[in-house]
């Protein structure tokens, strides 16, 4: 370590808000300044979810100008800046490198461009980019680029680089453009081993292949604050800025997932259930997507559940007004109080089976109607305290089969696993969730991962780390651990499997037109 002084800024571009959030060179989170932002929608494009660059650029600013003015630390102060982004976002340049397009995560309107490639190659297109990749063609950037090829040609012929919204926050600062490989690996065009682009992958989709910027790895110095960043940011010109990466990826550096066959669910908005794998391997099902690691040894093996927490939120805010008034009342989380009334509602949950998120089956992905099955009129039986208790043994169940598919072709066998995120501050959620899976559920202390990675990564870029390793393995610092109940843990295996049973009845009612997915991959 070259100094005990001085501070890190992590820039954390998700999908709702943009954040700038400085740590101390101990890894404790000094200021964090947090903006919203909407991605914007063309009603003329179905599916579409545009990322607005000068829009963007602003509000990352304001947030710069807020921590630095916030915290009352000095831009001489800031050793150096790293960035991180929802993964699958891309950002185009032209032969100027000016941005000229941007789309966010799931932005979906290239649903016929999908169908399209899936006929290549005799069916074979997406099976051959998988196997390359660790992505299928839903989120991946090819069917997007194919839609701009469609739909705007003018513009697409402009594009000469091609960026992740991570990468772009550092053109931004910097004036150098490169990619990284956690990020760019969701874009379907990097190969898993080499950690560098497939150009042939485009050429077989018809599409140009000279528009694939720098590889570099996170970690790696990209360049310096140049004077008109300083100008908009505050920041210091010639600050250092370091390469960054995916979200998930460094939120995984964040909570300690740096030696292979850990695991760790990170329980927002989507659940992500991550595994670490020794070497690039895919899943002969193509059920899980792999992506590249921060750390180049390895791979992660990924399997989402859909709108787990939104599916909370939409519940407390619909059902449980009186809840929220008395949380409100106590000084408490309604969820708190919700799980305060759950813990007296019998394992099971009086056997209603919500029927939300699937388990990921990344090649032919699409889910059942959202429902509760099995309801009862009997108010003892069925009410907000059953069906809350419900939802939190239905997210857990489909976190234990996703985790199940990865063990199922890595040879991987977890013991253990890191619970984060807004969903692990629930006690009785994270006691289901070790009761469910059978594993050990280890919550970490600290509750800003991804910034915390991120800051991480610029420290070892600059040398004030040793590596992502050791330093991660300093940082994090476990809080609580949930030991499993084998008697429940048994139990719930009969609730898992006849939860198993009706979701395959419920989108047999989606197959036949009858009940509306919740959500189906683009090409569905």
């Amino acid at each position: 370590m070259m100094n005990k002084h001085g501070y890190l800024m992590a820039l954390d571009a998700g999908t709702g808000s943009m954040r700038a959030v400085i740590f101390n060179l101990q890894g404790e989170q000094i200021a964090s300044h947090q903006q919203e932002w909407i991605h914007p929608v063309d009603p003329d494009i179905p599916g579409s979810m545009t990322f607005d660059l000068p829009y963007s650029w602003e509000i990352s600013c304001r947030c710069i100008q807020g921590v630095l003015s916030e915290s009352g630390i000095s831009n001489e102060a800031i050793l150096a800046v790293s960035s991180c982004s929802m993964r699958e976002g891309i950002v185009l340049y032209d032969d100027n490198r000016v941005p000229i397009w941007a789309c966010g995560n799931v932005d979906a309107r290239s649903t016929r461009e999908v169908n399209e490639l899936k006929e290549l190659r005799e069916h074979q297109f997406e099976n051959y980019l998988y196997q390359i990749s660790g992505q299928t063609l839903a989120l991946s950037a090819i069917p997007r680029l194919l839609w701009l090829a469609h739909y705007q040609g003018d513009l697409y012929r402009k594009a000469s680089s091609i960026s992740m919204i991570s990468d772009w926050l550092g053109f931004m600062l910097t004036d150098q453009l490169a990619v990284d490989p956690s990020n760019a690996g969701t874009t379907g065009m990097l190969n898993l081993v080499t950690r560098d682009w497939q150009p042939e992958l485009l050429n077989m989709a018809g599409l140009k292949s000279n528009i694939l910027s720098p590889v570099k790895e996170s970690t790696t110095p990209l360049g310096e604050v140049t004077a008109l960043a300083a100008k908009q940011t505050g920041l210091r010109q010639g600050t250092p800025v370091i390469v960054g990466g995916g979200d998930v990826q460094l939120g995984c550096i964040g909570l300690g997932l740096t030696e292979p066959g850990q695991a760790a669910i990170i329980g927002g908005t989507f659940w992500q259930q991550v595994v670490n794998l020794p070497q690039p391997i895919t899943d002969p099902n193509m059920n899980v997507r792999i992506n590249p690691h921060i750390i180049p040894s390895l791979v992660q093996a990924e399997s989402i559940s859909f709108f787990t927490g939104l599916t909370m939120r939409w519940f407390r805010d619909v059902f449980c007004e009186e809840e929220k008034l008395v949380a409100k009342k106590l000084g408490i989380s309604p969820y708190t109080l919700l799980e305060q009334m759950a813990q007296k509602v019998p394992l099971g949950s009086n056997d209603v089976v919500p029927i939300f998120s699937d388990a990921m089956h990344f090649k032919s992905w699409y889910h059942a109607a959202p429902s509760f099955i099995n309801m009862s009129i009997d108010p003892e039986k069925c009410n907000k305290a059953v069906l809350f208790r419900a939802l939190e043994e239905n997210a857990a169940i489909v976190a234990s089969c996703n985790l199940e598919q990865v063990e199922a072709f890595s040879g991987v066998k977890l013991d253990s696993i890191i619970f984060s995120g807004g969903s692990s501050q629930g006690a009785l959620w994270s006691q289901i969730l070790a009761d469910v899976t059978g594993l050990a559920v280890h919550i970490p202390k600290v509750k800003e991962s991804t910034a915390l990675g991120c800051a991480i990564v610029a420290g070892v870029g600059i040398g004030v780390f040793d590596s992502l390793q050791e330093t991660s393995k300093k940082f994090v610092q476990i809080e609580k651990v949930y030991q499993p109940n084998q008697q429940n843990h048994e139990q719930y295996q009969h609730h898992k499997q006849k939860w198993l049973d009706i979701y395959q009845k419920q989108l047999q009612l989606v197959d036949s037109g009858l009940t509306t997915s919740l959500w189906k991959a683009p090409g569905l």
